[in-house]
């Protein structure tokens, strides 16, 4: 029932807001699919009553943020807002894929973003073995030939009772650019050793409510992922949003994101400055028309025509953000794989998310205005630089 109301919730979501239609009488008394975060203290019991007795539904906890998800009226909303228990209450906004697809059957080649990056100068010696990446996006091919000896788990956020396989294809082909297997077909990924782990947070259509999204980096923690992708975003800022990737932060987990597709803001989670918001370069090094911009771009990486594999067990070359952002995913879990050395900030002898960070833009080649800019960040990925 829960699920059915979810559903729901997202037809109606995409009437109101895609098709313009304007809501009825009836319609405006509707559930609205709100995230509910409460203040520090209030334990799990208490939650439940407040929501029910306030005539709310309740889908999912989200203990990372300290909040519950749920459906109320616009009545319930208001009477939760006067409540002491409770913090703020955030929109469950709809979270995208940023991926533009052109569909190709590629030859088996070394894709050119992986050799533009010289990640493959470093297969040899360090190909980021065993390090734990997690894909936060439609999930992954399960039994891709190019990619299934690297996946080792994951997780339905969708549909808990459901596997991670990708039902989109947009994730399997971020996958393969992260870590497509070094072997005799298709593709090769930046780190072709690494261990992918699928956190499957949007549905067959590449979209996805925020509340999944929280849920997937909730289990990226419990997990214990070193580095997580996310090539995905809104342009809608919400608190829980940050207070989540902070949480992932201060777990010691690696976040890189796509930048976004509108050639306009930086969309979220990579405008938050947890978060290595990757740009879009061609294979001139111009930055993609497309590629969103500001100061907080750090890294820019191919995302043109880039041809990885995709679900099905194919292989499909694709255009976004969403695929330039992998290549730095893939190059921050060949950074773990090597001593910390000078960029052991804090003197612990061990990386942290910064200090990969800092690695990633002190090892990039740097392009457009000199220094750090607000197409290109600290300028293009060097894999093979940030490997040694």
């Amino acid at each position: 029932m829960k699920c059915m109301k979810s559903i729901l919730f997202g037809i109606l979501f995409v009437a109101f807001f895609v098709f313009g239609i304007l809501p009825s009488l009836g319609q405006a008394q509707l559930s609205q699919r709100k995230i509910v975060v409460f203040q520090t203290g209030v334990n799990e019991q208490a939650k439940d009553e407040l929501i029910s007795r306030t005539g709310g539904v309740k889908i999912k906890p989200l203990p990372l943020i300290n909040a519950e998800v749920f459906l109320a009226s616009p009545a319930s909303i208001r009477a939760l807002s006067l409540s002491s228990q409770v913090k703020r209450i955030d929109d469950d906004v709809q979270v995208f894929a940023l991926g533009k697809p052109t569909y190709t059957q590629p030859a088996q080649t070394l894709p050119w973003g992986v050799d533009r990056v010289d990640a493959e100068l470093a297969f040899t010696t360090n190909p980021g073995s065993a390090v734990k990446v997690g894909i936060v996006d439609t999930g992954i091919d399960l039994t891709h030939p190019d990619l299934a000896l690297n996946i080792k788990g994951g997780v339905n956020t969708i549909n808990p009772l459901k596997s991670a396989n990708d039902d989109n294809g947009h994730g399997s082909h971020v996958a393969g650019t992260a870590a497509a297997l070094n072997n005799t077909i298709g593709v090769v990924g930046v780190g072709p050793a690494v261990h992918l782990y699928a956190i499957k947070v949007l549905n067959k259509n590449g979209s996805g409510f925020l509340s999944d999204v929280i849920e997937g980096l909730q289990w990226a923690i419990a997990n214990n992922m070193q580095v997580i992708n996310m090539s995905l975003g809104t342009g809608s800022d919400i608190q829980s949003f940050r207070d989540a990737v902070v949480a992932v932060r201060n777990a010691g987990i690696v976040q890189a994101a796509a930048a976004g597709n509108s050639g306009g803001a930086v969309s979220f989670p990579a405008a938050y400055p947890e978060v290595i918001a990757v740009s879009a370069t061609d294979q001139t090094n111009i930055i993609a028309s497309f590629s969103s911009r500001g100061l907080e771009v750090d890294l820019a990486s191919p995302g043109v025509s880039i041809p990885s594999t995709y679900k099905g067990g194919k292989y499909a070359t694709l255009s976004g953000t969403s695929m330039a952002s992998p290549h730095v995913a893939g190059a921050a879990a060949l950074v773990l794989n090597t001593l910390v050395g000078i960029y052991d900030a804090n003197g612990n002898g061990l990386w942290d998310p910064a200090e990969v960070q800092t690695k990633l833009e002190a090892t990039s080649t740097d392009l457009g205005t000199a220094g750090k800019d607000n197409l290109y960040g600290a300028g293009l990925l060097n894999a093979f630089g940030a490997s040694q």
